[in-house]
Order: C-alpha cells, then structure tokens, then sequence
C-alpha cells in the first residue's frame, strides 16, 4: 500500500468513493433537490457538483499537504492549522463561484417555470455546500494524519525504551564479570601450590561459571534451574577461597525450578554477602537460598565488617535495577541486627 507520507495514509480509495458520494449528497441537502419533485435531480446537476466537489477536495488537499512541507514540526501545528484553513477556505470559496459561474447555464438548476431555485439561492447554497465539503476535508485528513503520527510517536518511544532498556541491562552485567574474575583467579593462584588436584576441580568449576556468563549474557530471565545448577559450581569456587569458614545451603522446591530469574543475580548476592561480612574461622558465614511467598530468598547472618569506607551499594542496586527493568515486583532487602536478607521475584 501506498502512503503518502504528507497524508499519513493511500487515500485514493477514499477519494475514489468520498467524491461521488458527497456530490450526490450535497444537492438533496443543500439544494432541496429531489426524486418525486421539482427541482429533480438530473445528471447535469450530479455532474456540475462532482466537478466542483472534486475540485474543492483535490485542491484543499494540495493546500494541505504543503502546508504541512512548510511547517513540519509539531510545534509548528497550531500556526500550521490557522494558515492551512484560511488558504483553504479563500481557495474554497474562490473555486466554487468560479466555477459555479461558468457551469450555471450546464447545471440547468433553476426550474423555468419558476418553482426552482432562485439565483441567490444557488450562490448561497453553493457556498455553504462548498464550505461543509472544505470543513469535511480538513477533519478527516488531520484526525488521520494525528493519528498516524501518534502511532509512529508510540512506536518510536517503545522502541528507544527497549533499546534503553537493553542497554542498561548489557551495562549492568558487565559489573559482574570483572568482580569474578578477579576473586576467582587470586584464589586459584593460592590453591596452585597447596593441592594441584583441587586446583584442576576449581578450574573445571570455574570454567563451568564463566560459560554460564557468556552464555546467558544476551538473556534477560533464565530458568531458576539452569542458575541453581550453575550456583552449586560456583558455591565451590567460594567454599575453596574460605574453606570450612562459610557454609553454603542451598534448598528449593523441584516445582520452583521452572520459574525464572535474572541471570547472575545469585552468584552477585553471595558474593556480596561475603564482600560486606567478616569469614574467619571464629566468625562463620553462613548463607542460605531457599524461597518463600514466590521470591527467592538469600540470607546471611549479619557480621559487618569494620570498613573505613561506607559500601557504595553497587551490588544491591545492580539487582534492584536488573529486576525493575522485568518485573513489577520489587527485590525486597530486610536487615534486623542478626540477619541479612533478599528476596528476589520469581518471574
């Protein structure tokens, strides 16, 4: 289909049917045209108000669309609308008593025998038929036309809001990989040395960790069971670092498997909790993951470290925004002196 880009729509099917229809209208209206009576409708009057008709429509339908090449902007619509309309009523009216001049012999509407139409009449009638056409004309291509460009408005700001959205949710993935990297590998420096055997395990482990990584990172929710399953090999790249002085529990429902989460949001909580608490051999950490009232839940016992610096929050608000880019539900964070808790939305 054809659109015209000044039109906002192929409007030559509307032409096509709008014109002859309005012509044939307008003289019962208008000119007290009728079938059974004097003045009766003949075809040199249907033809001499389809010319004038067509006329006005093609001719106000020119004014129109360059009136809107002259003023583009939408800032622009007000003054565009009160110039376009006068134009177009001053063509109108100069069109149709132009014309009506040269057809009113053609037209044969006033009745000869003097109980027809009287030349006044005519003029007036004219004018006013001419008028309720331009008025017609002006209503059904700009509702259209504001139509048309509220859709590609709509359409535009969806699309700048998903790319929007995509890029954020690309930025904030890429907080995790450098934090990952770089904790995992000073801990396998240290394993080296000690046990060359878990060494191999924690790089099978950590391989296994970082293929996760590149392969949901185009994903927005992945199924809790892929990040549950990937989660257990990364508990044993943190249970390496720490040894016996954190304990990871992980304990969800089979039927919870199939819901979804954001990718990484799980391993980016644990390594949180441990960045924000004392691990020592006196101070344990525990974590546990479980769910609870459809949110995924990771809790900590509360053992802060002694920081000189207050936490700058990045890895909370990494969550939060990934999750309020997805969900409606918010992630929830709770603290009461002996715990640390969030609960994330199961999608």
């Amino acid at each position: 289909m054809q659109v015209n880009e000044k039109i906002g729509f192929d409007d030559r099917l509307l032409m096509l049917c709008m014109i002859p229809v309005s012509a044939f209208i307008i003289p019962f209206v208008f000119f007290g045209i009728r079938f059974h009576k004097s003045p009766y409708l003949s075809w040199q009057v249907y033809l001499t108000t389809l010319i004038i008709t067509s006329a006005i429509w093609l001719g106000n339908r020119f004014i129109l669309t360059r009136a809107r090449s002259w003023y583009p902007q939408f800032n622009q619509t007000r003054r565009r609308i009160v110039r376009q309309s006068l134009v177009m009523l001053l063509y109108t009216l100069a069109a149709t008593n132009l014309l009506g001049y040269f057809l009113h012999d053609f037209c044969q509407l006033q009745d000869v025998q003097g109980r027809g139409i009287t030349a006044g009449d005519i003029v007036i009638n004219s004018n006013n038929a001419a008028i309720f056409s331009s008025l017609t004309v002006i209503a059904i291509y700009e509702s259209v036309y504001f139509m048309s460009q509220l859709r590609q408005s709509v359409e535009e700001k969806e699309l700048l809001r998903r790319e929007s959205l995509q890029a954020q949710l690309n930025a904030l993935r890429t907080q995790v990989n450098p934090h990952f990297l770089f904790n995992n590998l000073n801990a396998l420096v240290s394993v080296i040395p000690e046990s060359p055997e878990q060494a191999v395990q924690f790089v099978q482990q950590l391989s296994k960790v970082y293929r996760h990584i590149l392969e949901v990172k185009e994903e927005r929710s992945i199924p809790l069971k892929d990040e549950l399953s990937v989660l257990h090999a990364y508990a044993f790249l943190l249970q390496t670092r720490f040894g016996n002085n954190l304990s990871i529990h992980i304990n969800v429902p089979e039927e919870k498997l199939r819901k979804q989460v954001v990718p990484l949001s799980l391993q980016l909580l644990m390594e949180n909790a441990i960045k924000h608490n004392i691990v020592s051999s006196t101070r344990p950490l525990t974590i546990d993951v479980f769910t609870s009232n459809g949110s995924l839940v990771v809790k900590n016992n509360l053992q802060k470290k002694n920081q000189v610096l207050e936490s700058t929050g990045i890895g909370l608000d990494n969550i939060r925004n990934r999750y309020r880019l997805l969900s409606e539900t918010a992630v929830e964070v709770k603290e009461d002196g002996q715990s640390f808790t969030v609960s994330i939305p199961l999608i």
